[in-house]
């Protein structure tokens, strides 16, 4: 699960993390501007110190705008992930992430979840992030990755 397009690094991380066992990537990716709302992501801006990010916050597609945003992040996700020789198929999700991925997974008989995601300080203080909340869930292990970077 991912909430933006996957970066070269984080790319490299999640494909070198079983070593030479072949792996198959379903990725699931929903927009930021629609799982969240304003004041969580902007707190976690502060707690980041991403003062001038939390004032931007307001600017967060959402929305149509947020799932065509979302579209163009899962393709580059998926051609960055089968340009490292992975096989790779994905889609967007548009509401109930975690049911999604539930399905998903009994679906292809996932191994593993791994959810890469940016720092969301309190709704993982709480425990209400998609990691913690999927491990009650999946019935599979979930391992929680942090982005690298900006996409």
């Amino acid at each position: 699960m991912i909430e933006k397009a996957l970066t070269s690094a984080d790319v490299e991380f999640v494909t070198t993390l079983h070593g030479d066992e072949s792996v198959s990537f379903h990725v699931l990716l929903q927009p930021r501007g629609d799982q969240a709302d304003r004041l969580l992501r902007a707190i976690d801006d502060v707690a980041l110190g991403e003062l001038d990010e939390a004032v931007r916050e307001g600017e967060t597609p959402e929305g149509e705008e947020a799932l065509s945003t979302g579209r163009r992040a899962l393709e580059v996700s998926l051609t960055a992930l089968r340009a490292s020789g992975s096989a790779a198929a994905g889609r967007l999700i548009d509401a109930h992430p975690l049911d999604e991925l539930q399905s998903l997974v009994q679906e292809v008989g996932a191994d593993e979840v791994i959810v890469l995601t940016d720092p969301h300080y309190v709704e993982e203080f709480f425990h209400r992030d998609w990691a913690s909340r999927a491990r009650h869930k999946v019935g599979v292990p979930v391992l929680k990755l942090f982005s690298h970077s900006e996409a």
